[in-house]
């Protein structure tokens, strides 16, 4: 069993079991309970004493600096970590390698959830993309052109859609470049998705997308990731309203329900557990609760992880920044822990108040 250390109690060190990540875990904390640091601190130790890759979709560019040791940290863990090969794709131009996908690559219904087109809303449409994709037209460079030129009404408005949505144009997509899910397929220890300088709000969501369908499709290679989802809410709310956001939804409920005998295993992260679709929250086997003040939440919580300690549950409006609870199949008991400092840098954190 290879113990990750992770913080301490009154009892000493506490760890969690790296064999134990082989099941979908739940993170989870209020603004400001310091569940983003300690989060790090997690997927630091699982750097550093397994060789489990990890992908983590990054909406606030907090783990960006995850292969960057800070100053002051044990040089020795800042060499193992600064050797891991941690690749960090960017949204933005700024930073080195950037963060692309391929929509072609895409299954037929996530492409038409890209055009916010619903198979059943949408049937004349879909079918038109459906029939693009059996002719070899959904391929074509010059997909609006060639829609516009068939005399089939169904293509022209599938033209108009995809001029006036913009989605064609969107820095996101490959053309020719390295994608992400070819990154992915190198498994490195860790690849992080900065998912949060794309100028159109759907442009994140569909990188997401794009990498889990990925994943998927290929998922009886059985070659295992830990998939790390922060600010999950983004990705798996519990009433999806777009073809897209069902499309995410859908694709991570097969996941959490599924993807463990395959070896894609989630971990989840966001504020409140009613934030996240119960679908895949019930399937978490294993629980890390910052402080949270909601009676409501911390219900649902009772009710959803019956393992972890009631009386830890019910101390949970009081945890101090930086403390959690620990509860499933990670650790031998429920406990409450003070986490231990990061190795490397953080990239968000807390803006000071300007008192000077």
């Amino acid at each position: 069993m290879v113990a990750l250390r992770i913080g301490s109690n009154d009892d000493g060190a506490v760890t969690l079991a790296a064999e134990r990540f082989n099941r979908h875990t739940f993170w989870c904390g209020q603004s400001g309970s310091g569940k983003t640091y300690a989060l790090g601190v997690v997927l630091e130790q699982l750097l550093l004493h397994t060789r489990l890759p990890l992908l983590v979709l990054d909406p606030n560019a907090d783990f960006v600096g995850l292969g960057q040791p800070r100053e002051g940290a044990d040089p020795a863990d800042a060499a193992a970590i600064a050797e891991a090969g941690v690749r960090v794709l960017h949204s933005t131009q700024e930073g080195g390698e950037r963060l692309h996908v391929r929509f072609v690559d895409m299954p037929l219904r996530s492409r038409a959830a890209v055009l916010r087109l619903d198979p059943v809303a949408d049937p004349e449409e879909f079918n038109a993309l459906l029939r693009g994709e059996r002719d070899g037209t959904a391929q074509d460079p010059d997909l609006i052109a060639t829609l516009r030129a068939s005399g089939d009404p169904a293509r022209e408005r599938v033209a108009t859609r995809i001029e006036n949505l913009g989605s064609l144009e969107w820095d996101l997509w490959a053309r020719g470049a390295l994608a992400a899910e070819d990154v992915i397929d190198e498994r490195p220890r860790a690849t992080v998705m900065d998912l949060g300088g794309f100028a159109d709000p759907d442009e994140p969501k569909v990188a997401a997308l794009a990498v889990l369908d990925h994943l998927w499709e290929r998922r009886t290679e059985r070659r295992p990731v830990l998939i790390v989802i922060d600010e999950a809410h983004n990705i798996c709310p519990p009433d999806p309203s777009t073809p897209l956001e069902r499309a995410l939804v859908e694709r991570v409920v097969q996941v959490a329900a599924e993807g463990r005998k395959f070896g894609l295993w989630l971990l989840l992260s966001t504020q409140r557990p009613s934030k996240i679709h119960v679908n895949v929250l019930s399937q978490c086997d294993n629980l890390a609760l910052m402080k949270l003040s909601s009676p409501r939440d911390l219900a649902e919580l009772s009710d959803l992880f019956g393992y972890a300690p009631a009386d830890l549950l019910a101390r949970a409006p009081r945890f101090r920044k930086g403390q959690g609870l620990f509860a499933g199949g990670f650790i031998e008991q429920g406990s409450l822990v003070q986490m231990a400092d990061r190795i490397t840098r953080e990239g968000g954190g807390d803006v000071p108040v300007p008192v000077s």
